[in-house]
């Protein structure tokens, strides 16, 4: 057997590479050092040292009675001069990138507010279209049964996005798909869910959006709250707010209503 062929079937077995990182966290280490943590009879883990020994892996030297035991990493950076660096690098460290921030926890936002309505009042608006666009701006299209398509449509007349119901118990809890215009992002589309429950003798909502990329979490922030606030007026007072607070960001005229999906 070559050393390469001796350095792969080295690595295949677990507790062979186990050792390796104790030794790549601490170089020098004696049989017992190594031993004590992975709760490995001494018998045992010289066995596998003598595989690392014969693939060159480790190195050892003796010291008066003691056995010490050094990582040797060449013939790890031979394998990977021969099967990585003939690749791109700059490529590879990009998909590396891509594949970190894709699998990276995505922010949650949430926002609880209290209305003095009732549950039904609270449904009713979320999933009626000529009250969303009162207080949303935008007109909520759907059967609103599991599975359906639910359609986001701006009341200016832009294109709106169109989502699907995740779950619908009314009047307790509508959970929906809220897409961002254009490709879906490799996660998924971002996910808003309606909680709305009595609290006393009034009704608790909580909003909660998630799956959010990095970049939208700040127009959700933005968002949400003025929707909420905009519903909260609608129900308590049969109006919506004189001018959406979306309206008021910046000092700026009028805006497009957000479909708190990010642009």
């Amino acid at each position: 057997m070559d050393v390469e062929d001796a350095v792969f079937k080295a690595l295949a077995d677990p507790t062979r590479r186990a050792l390796l990182d104790r030794l790549r966290e601490r170089t020098g280490q004696t049989l017992g050092e190594l031993c004590e943590p992975l709760r490995m009879t001494r018998q045992s883990a010289t066995q596998h040292l003598g595989v690392l020994e014969a693939a060159t892996l480790i190195s050892t030297v003796r010291r008066g009675r003691e056995k010490l035991h050094y990582l040797n990493p060449v013939p790890l950076w031979d394998i990977q001069e021969r099967w990585i660096h003939r690749f791109e690098r700059p490529r590879l460290r990009a998909l590396g990138t891509i594949k970190e921030r894709a699998e990276r926890p995505r922010p949650v936002y949430r926002y609880v507010t209290y209305l003095e309505t009732s549950p039904h009042q609270v449904w009713h608006a979320l999933t009626d279209a000529d009250l969303t666009a009162r207080f949303w701006g935008h007109r909520n299209v759907s059967d609103w049964r599991p599975g359906s398509p639910w359609h986001h449509l701006p009341t200016d007349g832009h294109p709106g996005i169109t989502g699907t119901v995740l779950d619908a118990l009314p009047p307790h809890r509508l959970a929906l798909t809220l897409p961002r215009p254009g490709p879906l992002p490799p996660a998924g589309a971002p996910e808003v869910t309606f909680e709305i429950k009595p609290y006393h003798e009034i009704v608790e909502l909580t909003v909660t959006h998630t799956n959010l990329p990095e970049h939208d979490l700040a127009t959700a922030t933005a968002a949400w709250p003025g929707v909420c606030a905009n519903l909260k007026s609608l129900l308590e007072t049969g109006h919506a707010l004189s001018r959406p607070p979306w309206e008021m960001h910046s000092g700026s005229p009028a805006t497009e209503a957000p479909d708190t999906g990010g642009s």
